[in-house]
């Protein structure tokens, strides 16, 4: 008859709730770290947003035949780029420069646009949390050359 014992050796005392003390530490801890990588992605989301509202806005205004048509449209496509987004902003700023407008047919010229966006961080991005995130876009783009102005 053989002696060997074909049981497992019982654990020590001392590692008996290891595996679950590993667990109640490391599970809180992933989900807090996942909790801010979905937190800054829609922070990097809605900063897009403000980016495109400032695109739509510049590239707006570039084709308007005068400044002050160019000021009117650009804010009404930035407003409605914004609202397209999803992005609620507790307010709103649209700052144009569209001097470029007004430059005589044939020369070079520019528009741009500067959209900031204050959003609170409880859409952005944990549902609770206080306070507010300014994200800003600044977009600028070329005005025809060609296109007859109001001005011309």
């Amino acid at each position: 008859m053989s002696r060997h014992s074909t049981s497992r050796p019982q654990p020590e005392w001392g590692d008996r709730g290891g595996a679950s003390l590993t667990t109640a530490i490391f599970v809180p801890v992933v989900l807090v770290l996942l909790g801010l990588l979905i937190a800054c992605g829609r922070i990097v989301n809605a900063q897009s947003a403000a980016d495109a509202a400032a695109r739509d806005a510049a590239r707006t205004a570039s084709i308007s035949a005068d400044p002050a048509s160019g000021e009117s449209a650009a804010r009404q496509a930035a407003e409605a780029s914004l609202a397209r987004s999803g992005l609620h902003c507790a307010s709103i700023s649209v700052v144009l420069d569209t001097r470029g407008l007004s430059a005589p047919v044939g020369q070079a010229a520019t528009v741009t646009a500067t959209v900031s966006c204050t959003a609170p961080l409880s859409e952005l991005a944990v549902p609770g949390l206080g306070g507010s995130k300014t994200l800003t876009g600044s977009m600028t783009s070329a005005v025809d050359t060609w296109a007859t102005r109001g001005n011309s």
